[in-house]
């Protein structure tokens, strides 16, 4: 969950690495620091906080030619200078994203005897496990096939040495790429930190380390042996990582989403999913809250029993798998270490299928099969367009099971090809509509419930996710009829609630819990199709959707909950791009 990036060339290096630092903030921003060779001798600086405090110490005129950088979400010890990377111990400086295990009982071995320790971090630790290795063999790349050996979890490193001017590198379970440029080359976390310098990249694969100089790349394989090299090129432009006069990132990858969805769903899905009897659909998060609108699109078109399960609990419970069941993973990043580890599980007994929006991410490259949701770079912590090319995917994979087996009539068919015609346009729409006086009268509350029931409640979950994540008020989503099951009773007057009506054989059922919350004092907000408000009589506040089919509502309902989201998080003035304690990329488990 930590950014990592680093240069060797001809360059001044320290513009490189904190460019590279501003474009993985995303990832973490905890605190941030670098290290630099000049005159012979390794430099570091670190800040706590944002990587605009760290840029206001730097002084951009050093000559330097080899420098790491770092941007952190903090894991182990507190988010201070002392625990920030870069760490050094001995003759080695390294940056670390991910998590060493076992560095707890590394740290009590006899090796690490003569080590005293300044900060709470495993990566100091696994540091000087490299510098004791490095002291033995007095080579490099001899430590690292020894450290790759001892370190237990997940790791990527970009590491420099005393009296050394190359840039080294090491990895498994955490994502790292290797930038070619022209007499210069480049380690980062992501693409994106080294777009404005080249669009020419290296995949690391788990168990590799590298030794990387201006004109020079040496990947050594998990079996130590150098490996042949493969350049692969990133398709997009430097522009996706620009807010394009946006006001934030969030706001922009929200008026993408049209364009998503046709990217999305004119994918062609070579699955057959009439092998199966049973899907497990394993995500977080808001793919997680994706996975549930699937599982009531795909039990319905596919007569196929779903489950959806929260990636970190699945590993660790007993499961039913064979041959007969398919495994769905989602994810946008393609790095989520909980829902990895699931997919590496489910690989020894059954298929696996990766729904994922990044090209090469480890699920992509663990996977059996795999389908890209084609959303583009999405910079925002808080998800919005990939989420919606999940549900989009889902959507296809749905409708296309659902023409297989005659579950969809022709008649019907051609209604919905419509519909997929007029989405784009009706996401627009939506878009361009004011939320500002809805967000007033949301953004002062302590507390706000969203009800909704089947999809609609999937649909819920996910409005309830983006509000607390980018404004921090308090909110949980629940089943429309489950509310009275004891949550009730923290409804008082003025609670805010948002439901989500779009079913019209249980609107009626929805709109009866609402009049209990109603009597209550609650304040109302309903989100309900143009079919349907008639039906809707005791909400103080309505937002109309165009009805379009069942497989396709899920995508338009969404899209007045991020807005509102939005609106109240920028009335309470909250860092919406980077909401506190969070991350994009969840590499730790």
């Amino acid at each position: 969950m930590c950014g990592i990036v680093g240069y060797v060339g001809n360059k001044k290096a320290l513009p490189v690495l904190i460019e590279g630092l501003k474009n993985l903030e995303y990832r973490g921003y905890d605190s941030a620091g670098i290290a630099y060779l000049n005159n012979n001798k390794i430099n570091i600086i670190k800040e706590k906080g944002k990587i605009v405090n760290l840029e206001n110490v730097v002084d951009f005129d050093i000559e330097s030619s080899l420098g790491i950088g770092h941007t952190r979400w903090a894991t182990h010890g507190e988010a201070n200078k002392t625990n920030s990377h870069p760490h050094k111990v001995g003759s080695i400086t390294l940056v670390h994203n991910g998590i060493i295990e076992n560095y707890s009982e590394l740290k009590k071995e006899m090796i690490l005897n003569d080590y005293t320790f300044k900060s709470e971090t495993d990566t100091e630790v696994g540091c000087a496990v490299i510098d004791y290795y490095y002291k033995k063999t007095n080579n490099i790349i001899e430590t690292l096939s020894i450290v790759k050996k001892i370190f237990i979890g997940s790791y990527a490193m970009g590491i420099i040495v005393d009296n050394d001017n190359k840039l080294y590198a090491i990895k498994n379970k955490s994502p790292l790429i290797i930038g070619v440029g022209d007499q210069e080359n480049y380690i980062a976390s992501d693409v994106p930190a080294i777009l404005k310098y080249t669009n020419k990249y290296i995949l690391l694969d788990d168990l590799e380390y590298a030794c990387i100089n201006k004109d020079l790349i040496n990947i050594y394989d998990k079996n130590n042996n150098i490996k042949k090299i493969e350049i692969l090129t990133f398709s997009g432009s430097a522009e996706v990582i620009t807010k394009n006069n946006y006001e934030h990132f969030m706001l922009k990858e929200m008026n993408e989403q049209p364009d998503v969805f046709l990217n999305t769903f004119n994918n062609e899905i070579d699955v057959d999913f009439s092998k199966y009897n049973k899907i497990d659909i394993v995500a977080c998060g808001s793919a997680y809250h994706a996975g549930m609108v699937g599982k009531v699109l795909i039990e319905e078109y596919a007569n196929i029993p779903v489950n959806v399960e929260i990636a970190s609990e699945y590993r660790y419970k007993k499961l039913f798998l064979n041959k007969k069941t398919l495994v769905i993973v989602i994810t946008q990043s393609g790095e989520t270490a909980d829902t990895l580890a699931a997919l590496e599980l489910a690989n020894n007994y059954c298929d696996t299928l990766a729904i994922v929006n990044v090209v090469g991410s480890s699920i992509a490259r663990s996977a059996k099969k795999v389908i890209y949701t084609k959303a583009g770079i999405e910079i925002a912590v808080a998800t919005t367009k990939g989420y919606l090319a999940q549900v989009a995917l889902l959507s296809k994979i749905a409708l296309n099971i659902g023409v297989k087996n005659n579950k969809i009539s022709k008649l019907e068919y051609k209604k919905i090809l419509k519909d997929i015609e007029q989405i784009p346009s009706l996401i627009k729409e939506l878009l361009n509509r004011d939320y500002t006086t809805l967000a007033s009268s949301i953004y002062k509350s302590n507390d706000v419930y969203f009800l909704g029931r089947l999809i609609d409640y999937a649909t819920c979950l996910e409005g309830s996710l983006k509000l607390k994540e980018i404004s921090y008020i308090h909110s949980e989503a629940y089943a429309a009829g489950e509310l009275k099951h004891g949550t009730i009773s923290l409804i008082e007057k003025n609670t805010s609630i948002i439901s989500v009506i779009t079913n019209e054989l249980i609107a009626e059922k929805t709109v009866s819990n609402l009049k209990e919350v109603k009597a209550r004092g609650a304040k109302i907000l309903v989100i309900t199709t143009d079919d349907l408000t008639h039906a809707v009589d005791c909400a103080d506040n309505i937002i109309c959707i165009p009805k379009v089919c069942d497989l396709l509502q899920p995508i338009l309902t969404t899209i007045p909950l991020q807005c509102i989201s939005y609106e109240v998080a920028k009335l309470k003035g909250c860092d919406i791009d980077k909401p506190k304690n969070l991350a994009k990329s969840v590499t730790v488990e």
